[in-house]
Parts: structure tokens; C-alpha cells; sequence
């Protein structure tokens, strides 16, 4: 998972590896989730995929010291809400909690869930997120056709469609390779509009 690298390196990998049965796939977004999976994934006994976003390598944050350990499997509320549940993981983490604020001047109060882990899914806390905002969105740089969102579309659906009042939205990669141009690879990116306005769609159908 990377930036700049065109159709021969940018690949979205996650649904690949979470489709084999047995493989642990983690993808964190924030620097004190990235070692805590780190440490956990090696004290499983379990095969395990750790997917690093290269473009987070910058990124600064607190990172708890000593044995910081997160549960594998755990998803992460990174921000309450009450209107509608937003689904992400990796980098796009950050674009989904950039375009909650901008919601919230809207007053819509959106709730952000980092998955954290692709697989095993916490689909406890999806399901019990959306039973209360009765509206998802799942954000992903992954692409659209067969992607991990489609994926969690499914399982939400079967759990819990009477407690949706609007279909599930997904917000990832337009369905084409990625061009080397930074300008190019940015517009076929989940955005922060493009995010609004699939919350716009769930909330004033």
C-alpha cells in the first residue's frame, strides 16, 4: 500500500490476503495501533499479514511505552456519533475523520470506526454501531468490485437490514488501474467530498 507507483506497484492487496481462511490480516492507521497489532501479531500462533500504508510513515502520534498490546480483532471507535456509522481502516482513516468534522459543522454527527483488523472482522461493533445510527458508509482505498467493503456490505446486510434505514454506501478506488500522475492517482482516491456526499445519499434519500 503506497502512493506515486502507478498500475505496476499500487496495489490494494487486503481482500487478497483476507479471502484465505486461517491468515490473520491487520492494517492499522495510527502510529499507537501500529505497535500495538505489531507486538500481538508476533505472540500469535497464527499466520499473520501486518499491511503498512507507506504513505502513514510520516505520521506523528503517542505511542504508549512498554507492552502496549491491542487484541487482534478489535475494531476502534475513533469518534462517537449518533447519524450515521463510518466503516474505515488504513489511510483512509484519516480522510474519513476529516470529512466528520466537516459533517459535524452540518450538524451530523457521524461515527468513525477503525476496523484496525480485516480479518478476523469485530462485526459486533459494526452491528452495533449501525443499530443505533441505522445508516453505514465503508470507506476503503481498495477497489469497489469484490474489495474487502463488499465484503462487510454482505455481512451487515445479513445481520442486520431491518436496522437500516438507507442502503450501504462504499466509498473506495474508482474501478480503474492507477495512473503514476499524483494529480490523477488523488481524484480516483476516497475524498473527503466524495465521502460527504455518500452520507449526504444515506441521510436525505
Amino acid at each position: 500500500m503506497a502512493g506515486g507507483l502507478a498500475a505496476t506497484h499500487s496495489h490494494r492487496l487486503e481482500a487478497w490476503y483476507a479471502q484465505i481462511p486461517g491468515l490473520t490480516v491487520i492494517a492499522p492507521a495510527t502510529p499507537a495501533d501500529a505497535k500495538g497489532l505489531l507486538k500481538s501479531a508476533i505472540r500469535s500462533d497464527d499466520p499473520v499479514v501486518f499491511l503498512e500504508h507507506e504513505v502513514l510513515y510520516h505520521d506523528r502520534g503517542a505511542v504508549p511505552e512498554g507492552e502496549h498490546l491491542i487484541p487482534i480483532g478489535q475494531a476502534d471507535i475513533k469518534r462517537p456519533g449518533s447519524d450515521v456509522t463510518l466503516i474505515t481502516y488504513s489511510r483512509s482513516l484519516k480522510t474519513t475523520l476529516a470529512a466528520a468534522e466537516k459533517l459535524a459543522v452540518e450538524q451530523i454527527d457521524a461515527e468513525v470506526i477503525d476496523l484496525r483488523t480485516i480479518r478476523p472482522l469485530d462485526l459486533e461493533t459494526l452491528l452495533t454501531s449501525i443499530s443505533r445510527t441505522h445508516r453505514a458508509v465503508i470507506v476503503e482505498e481498495d477497489w469497489p468490485y469484490c474489495g474487502v467493503g463488499a465484503g462487510i456490505s454482505d455481512r451487515i446486510t445479513q445481520r442486520v437490514f431491518d436496522e437500516l434505514d438507507a442502503p450501504i454506501r462504499r466509498v473506495a478506488t474508482k474501478d480503474a488501474p492507477i495512473p503514476y500522475n499524483r494529480e490523477l492517482e488523488a481524484s480516483m482516491l476516497p475524498s473527503v467530498d466524495r465521502i460527504i456526499a455518500a452520507v449526504h445519499s444515506v441521510l436525505y434519500l
